[in-house]
């Protein structure tokens, strides 16, 4: 069976990206033909998923507009976070609660999501289903565009760690449950305090992806991006 719940991250500030941020929240910038958002809910769609929640809280009238006109047959609902940013952890517990206790992916919409993931989506579904574990999409930091990239974790028989030597770096694509936010009691919080508690007890798992990595995150970057022939 296909994961049939996803929640986009999109309430972010996009600091990293001004001066293009400061009228244009970062999930709508445009590479070639589509925004950064659209490919997301594309990704998703094409995977067989059937509802997003999609957070908004910097220029979040924009992201909102967007989503009322986007063509797309999934149904997406609006987390709204205009009064209080609450941070990647904070957004995912706050967003998924109308999931109940269904696995969903969680998607950072800064990476370019080409249709070349969804062969690694079902590999990071069936290592889920099998181990019954949180599953993060990692990628070796040879294989980033960006080559300043440091590594987020290390990557062993699909065992997340850290040490001084991370090499792995998070491609911003995780399946999980509700099940895992259940020892922090706040409101606002970052997905490392999640990671972390699992990464104590070996319980944090990764795939390692075989897809160059194109991240979005500084104007220089976004430009070299849409410099590559095969984007379209």
């Amino acid at each position: 069976m296909n994961v049939k719940h996803a929640m986009i991250l999109a309430a972010g500030l996009g600091t990293r990206m001004k001066p293009l941020t400061l009228e244009t929240p970062k999930p709508l910038i445009k590479v070639k033909s589509k925004n950064l958002l659209e490919r997301s809910i594309n990704l998703l769609e094409n995977y067989g998923v059937e509802q997003i929640t999609i957070n908004v809280h910097y220029l979040a009238a924009q992201i909102e507009k967007f989503i009322s006109c986007v063509k797309t047959k999934v149904k997406i609902i609006i987390s709204d976070e205009k009064d209080l940013l609450l941070d990647t952890g904070g957004g995912v517990k706050e967003g998924t609660k109308i999931f109940g206790k269904n696995p969903f992916f969680v998607l950072n919409p800064d990476t370019l999501w080409l249709t070349n993931y969804l062969d690694e989506m079902k590999s990071l579904e069936k290592i889920y289903l099998e181990r019954k574990k949180p599953c993060l999409l990692l990628v070796n930091k040879r294989l980033s565009f960006d080559t300043s990239f440091k590594g987020d974790f290390n990557l062993k028989n699909n065992i997340v760690s850290k040490d001084t030597k991370n090499n792995f770096i998070f491609t911003g694509l995780q399946l999980l449950d509700r099940s895992y936010f259940d020892p922090i009691d706040k409101k606002v919080f970052s997905m490392n305090e999640v990671w972390n508690n699992l990464i104590k007890n070996n319980k944090l798992l990764g795939l390692e992806s075989s897809q160059k990595f194109y991240h979005l995150n500084t104007q220089e970057m976004y430009k070299k991006v849409l410099s590559l022939d095969f984007i379209y």
